[in-house]
């Protein structure tokens, strides 16, 4: 059997339609981040992205994970926007969304205000988080870390229910001898971003892991290309970031990237490659950047 294929993409920060934002808006957080995105000018770029996509196209995945930031300003008017993105992205059922901060910037702590992504969160759309998709021999366990914050704050929160419930499900999975892939917005390897951008219950997601494991696990928010690990039952649990998929060369973080994971299908001897694609800034073409394999579990 052919190793499954998955690609992680994160941060795409999608420009907000004409008349995102209101009156209202002047008097809530959305004001402050429309003042950053005006400031940081062309660091995203919508060329760049559609670039990104069609690299992701041409390579064919089984899967797509997007870690979050589709939006700006968690509009309306976006997350209509993010949907119809979405859905010209693939097929329905082989992209996995688990919502930024952005997407989250103001209003309820609620899981019900994704409703309008629902296909692109699980294949059960009545569970809370985590959900989890299980795909050939790969479990897609989707985490959202992602919770409105105080102004200057981009803090990220998983929340005692759904890490309960994360408890629950690994074990489960690992006892399928699925390959447990964990996807969420915030890193939870500590330092990787600042503490009014981290995870809040980052040391209890971590607790868990060192007790009950993952294979991998998938982050953005930190704009940049991180590979981590956190200790697990078994041996080290690797952690990958990716750089915005929409960031545009000189605009202040690394230029866009995104993974192509590859996951063997053979338990006992599963060999798992990453090929990280980049923009070139030579060539302003995506291509290879490197390639390595993860360290057997």
């Amino acid at each position: 059997m052919p190793p499954f294929r998955l690609a992680h993409i994160s941060d795409p920060h999608l420009p907000p339609p004409e008349g995102s934002l209101g009156l209202s808006d002047l008097v809530s957080k959305r004001a402050l981040s429309a003042i950053a995105w005006r400031r940081k000018g062309g660091q995203h770029d919508k060329a760049v992205l559609d670039a990104l996509v069609a690299d992701i196209g041409a390579r064919g995945p089984d899967h797509i994970a997007i870690t979050g930031d589709l939006t700006n300003f968690s509009t309306a008017q976006e997350v209509t926007a993010a949907q119809a993105w979405l859905s010209a992205l693939a097929p329905l059922g082989r992209v996995t969304v688990s919502p930024g901060n952005h997407d989250a910037l103001v209003g309820p702590d609620e899981a019900h205000r994704f409703a309008p992504w629902g296909p692109w969160l699980a294949d059960d759309e009545t569970l809370a988080f985590p959900h989890v998709r299980v795909r050939e021999h790969v479990a897609i366990i989707n985490l959202c870390s992602a919770v409105p914050t105080a102004p200057w704050l981009a803090t990220g929160r998983l929340g005692r229910t759904q890490l309960s419930r994360l408890v629950e499900v690994l074990p489960d999975l690992a006892a399928l001898g699925l390959y447990r892939v964990v996807m969420l917005h915030h890193p939870p390897v500590p330092g990787v971003v600042s503490a009014r951008k981290a995870l809040e219950d980052g040391e209890a997601l971590r607790t868990i892991l060192a007790t009950h494991g993952a294979e991998l696990v998938l982050h953005g928010h930190a704009h940049e290309a991180v590979l981590g690990a956190l200790p697990g039952p078994m041996g080290p649990v690797p952690v990958l970031g990716v750089p915005s998929a929409s960031a545009a060369p000189g605009g202040g973080h690394p230029p866009a990237r995104w993974h192509e994971i590859e996951i063997g299908s053979a338990a006992d001897d599963r060999q798992v490659w990453i090929t990280a694609r980049g923009l070139s800034t030579s060539t302003g073409a995506f291509e290879a950047l490197g390639r390595y394999r993860l360290a057997a579990r």
